[in-house]
């Protein structure tokens, strides 16, 4: 039954990520998928969890396709603070492919419904209530239909998107908790009639309406991995080797 799971799961996998990297035009489930393989290069060495002292982050104002508002008045974290790492997805039947069509980031293959959580203590920066998306339009901001993003504790920017529900009470500006719900995993957007999560690691740079980098930067299989494990494998290194790198230009 575990192959046969396996199997179903990589199967799911080949025809969304032909999907989730869609520029236009109707996505066909009978096209060959598009992996594109990791940089060869060697991430960055994080720093060790809770070595720094990490500044209570912020959010700005948001697109129009988006909801987000200034920071509420919830206690901001302390001046230093061990950083909490967890798998973003808490379900038991769970796989994720370590490439992605067109730009690094990852889809993780799930039921529909299940729970998408807070990968680490941070601040919402943005939440997208409504699936604006229609099929067959350019790239933009709209692709992942249902999301969240969250400003994490250590500095870096977590994204889920595709999803069926957004939590309520998660808005702009409020304060999470690692693993804290967020919303549950679903098909908006792009995805493709696939039930999944897209799963992005960037810095904030504008923080919101930044959809390009938002979607994601660097290869999160690593850190997943990790995560998964019980690990405590920080992107923090990564996202600052690539900002210094682009300029927040993606």
């Amino acid at each position: 039954m575990r192959f046969l799971r396996t199997l179903s799961g990589l199967t799911a996998a080949a025809v969304c990520l032909t999907a989730c990297g869609s520029s236009g035009g109707a996505v066909s489930t009978a096209s060959t998928p598009l992996f594109v393989q990791p940089s060869g290069s060697t991430p960055a060495s994080a720093p060790a969890a809770g070595s720094a002292a990490v500044p209570a982050p912020s959010a700005t104002t948001a697109d129009p396709a988006t909801s987000s508002a200034p920071p509420s008045t919830s206690p901001a974290p302390p001046a230093t603070t061990e950083v909490k790492y967890v798998f973003p997805v808490d379900a038991s039947n769970v796989d994720f492919h370590t490439t992605h069509s067109k730009y690094p980031a990852t889809d993780i293959f799930v039921d529909c419904g299940e729970r998408f959580v807070a990968t680490t203590s941070g601040v919402v920066l943005e939440t997208s209530r409504a699936d604006n998306y229609v099929e067959g339009s350019a790239d933009g901001p709209n692709n992942g239909g249902l999301s969240v993003s969250i400003l994490g504790d250590d500095g870096v920017r977590y994204y889920g998107s595709h999803l069926s529900k957004v939590q309520s009470g998660i808005e702009a500006g409020v304060r999470v908790t690692a693993g804290q719900l967020l919303g549950r995993s679903g098909k908006t957007g792009n995805a493709n009639n696939v039930c999944h999560v897209h799963y992005g690691i960037s810095p904030p740079c504008a923080k919101t309406g930044d959809w390009k980098v938002r979607r994601g930067v660097i290869w999160p299989a690593t850190f997943l991995k990790s995560w998964r494990n019980g690990g405590r494998k920080s992107p923090v290194a990564t996202v600052a080797a690539w900002e210094k790198k682009n300029d927040c230009k993606a």
